[in-house]
């Protein structure tokens, strides 16, 4: 979590002017270049300076790629525009921890440690909103908030936090912080299925191999894509309780046996996505920040639970709350070391009416839900990005405005091709409900090799659209689109009755989809494309560098997939 990591790179404001043996002279301020490129009103500044703190640290603490990205891309920025050096190897002051500890305050200076280095912050902390967090680290190690938060233990990062260094601590004091061992935060989360494809550990985020996908229509669970944002929560169901606010009934209380028994079981087969998915097209364009899927961050699965609109009804729900209420938001268990929790919302009337099939699930796939997709309840948002989909559950708000959480205002939206993290204003942006029509081949791989003695190659993949919107075509193309032909979908596993048409609008589930074709006789390589249609006629884009965004969200052109052909050895 490094709260500290843009004491020097998030804002850019040079390092601090401290009294206390500071040995960093002073590099010219930047607070203006960071967030707007204009220093002749110092109004405007100091508003835009403002605001962007509070949005960068919601990202320190929640570790996420966005906001690491814009700091990264910032640091570099100003080692391009500054020659200063400076000497880091004189001679330091020495401190035992007892010194350490008394500067935990801004009346008395903040000081942090890591791996037996001291560093003063305090001027940062006088100068921006939200210094108040980082007084969780002050006085103490670096090292349990970077356990939490581990993309931030890297060189770069350790680069930036070498400029506030103001000392070292005694040999006893050093001996005695790596006798302490930093607590994981992560060490209780459950075990995963070995097959899955890890895009990052802590938190954990990783992707089933795409063959598994189109072999079940119904997801396992172990398979079923993994997004965690913070370590997954330990919670009892027995004390379990979940809080619904903002109605004239006050607050409303409910046991995992209340949501059970006082409320009907409700059952919705629903595909969740990642916004991110595919991400990794994106990066043979331009690269972008985040994590690094691929075609799997999209799965399958039946849901049950109770209707967020009965239990929004229960908690007094009527006509006169849509006078002013707009927006449901929610807020997971998981948090991280201040506290902060992981939170989202939906649009009121996607919650309120029948038709959204808004559930509060507390099964997937007809067993209690597991540990990683939000034990004991989660809210289930079919049709909306999955990042709304918020598991381990704790709270609900009915509310005039939107989630204030980073992850609905400051991540997980889309932007202009052109838009770099020079320029980009997230308040410029909706937040990502709906996700666009999207299509991907899980067989043959790219890069497989066919032999021409097959005489023929089945293609298979999934199909989705946002929304409810149903999936009634994809085309395959097996000579880079020259030629196509209507691949056919299915919705259930083969051999099994399909199930039944959904109704207009309702269309949660994805199709799967095959097609076995000849080989072309003369082909030495195929290129494979699939594209997908909905019953709205949104087809995808097919080419991936229109669609291109800084984020790397919304990736849906068309997949490609290139495979060889390997031509019959002669027989002597």
């Amino acid at each position: 979590m490094l709260l500290l990591r843009r004491c020097q790179s998030l804002t850019r404001f040079g390092p601090l002017k401290s009294q206390r043996h500071r040995v960093t002279p002073a590099v010219a301020s930047c607070a203006v270049r960071l967030w707007s490129s204009s220093s002749d009103d110092q109004r405007s500044h100091q508003h835009a300076h403002s605001s962007s703190w509070r949005h960068g640290l919601a990202g320190l603490l929640a570790g996420t790629g966005a906001v690491l990205a814009y700091v990264l891309h910032h640091h570099k920025a100003q080692q391009a525009d500054t020659s200063q050096t400076t000497d880091k190897t004189s001679s330091l002051p020495i401190f035992s921890q007892a010194e350490v500890t008394k500067h935990r305050s801004l009346e008395d200076g903040v000081w942090v440690t890591y791996k037996g280095s001291v560093y003063d912050i305090t001027e940062f902390v006088t100068m921006h909103p939200g210094g108040d967090k980082i007084l969780l680290a002050a006085g103490g190690a670096l090292e349990p908030f970077w356990a939490l938060y581990a993309v931030h233990n890297q060189e770069h990062v350790l680069e930036i936090l070498s400029e506030y260094k103001v000392g070292e601590l005694n040999a006893e004091d050093k001996k005695k912080q790596q006798a302490i061992k930093s607590s994981d935060p992560y060490s209780s989360d459950p075990e995963r299925h070995p097959v899955l494809r890890i895009n990052n550990l802590k938190p954990f985020n990783a992707e089933p191999p795409p063959e598994i996908l189109s072999d079940s229509y119904i997801t396992p669970s172990a398979f079923f894509f993994k997004r965690n944002h913070l370590p997954v929560p330990q919670v009892d169901p027995a004390s379990y309780q979940l809080h619904v606010e903002g109605l004239p009934g006050g607050v409303l209380t409910l046991s995992l046996e209340d949501l059970k028994t006082r409320f009907p079981k409700h059952t919705v087969t629903a595909t969740l996505q990642c916004a991110g998915n595919r991400r990794s097209e994106m990066n043979t364009v331009k690269l972008v920040k985040g994590l690094n899927w691929g075609i799997a961050a999209i799965s399958n699965a039946t849901w049950s639970g109770a209707k967020l609109r009965d239990v929004l009804q229960a908690a007094g729900y009527g006509p006169e709350v849509a006078q002013w209420a707009r927006h449901v938001q929610f807020e997971g268990l998981d948090k991280d070391v201040t506290g902060t929790t992981y939170g989202a919302s939906i649009p009121l009337n996607k919650a309120v009416t029948e038709e959204g099939d808004v559930l509060l699930a507390y099964e997937m796939n007809g067993q209690e839900l597991p540990a990683d997709h939000g034990f004991p309840v989660r809210v289930v948002v079919p049709g909306i990005v999955g990042a709304r989909n918020v598991k381990w559950l704790g709270k609900i708000i009915i509310s005039a405005e939107e989630s204030s959480s980073h992850w609905q205002q400051n991540d997980y939206k889309g932007f202009s091709p052109g838009t770099d993290w020079d320029t980009v204003d997230f308040k410029s942006a909706p937040a990502i409900q709906e996700l666009p029509i999207q299509s991907a081949i899980t067989t043959p791989a790219d890069g497989a090799v066919v032999d021409r003695s097959d005489e023929e190659v089945t293609v298979k993949g999934y199909a989705w659209s946002g929304g409810g919107r149903e999936v009634v075509r994809v085309d395959v193309s097996l000579d880079g689109g020259k030629t196509w032909q209507v691949a056919q979908l299915r919705n259930s596993d083969k051999g099994q009755a399909p199930e039944p048409m959904p109704p207009p609008g309702r269309a949660w589930a994805w199709k799967l989809w095959e097609v076995t074709t000849p080989l072309p006789p003369e082909a030495q390589e195929l290129e494979i494309i699939c594209k997908a249609v909905d019953n709205s006629y949104n087809m995808q884009p097919d080419t991936v560098a229109p669609i291109w965004n800084l984020r790397g969200v919304l990736s849906n052109a068309w997949h490609r997939v290139k495979v060889k052909i390997r031509e019959d050895e002669c027989e002597e």
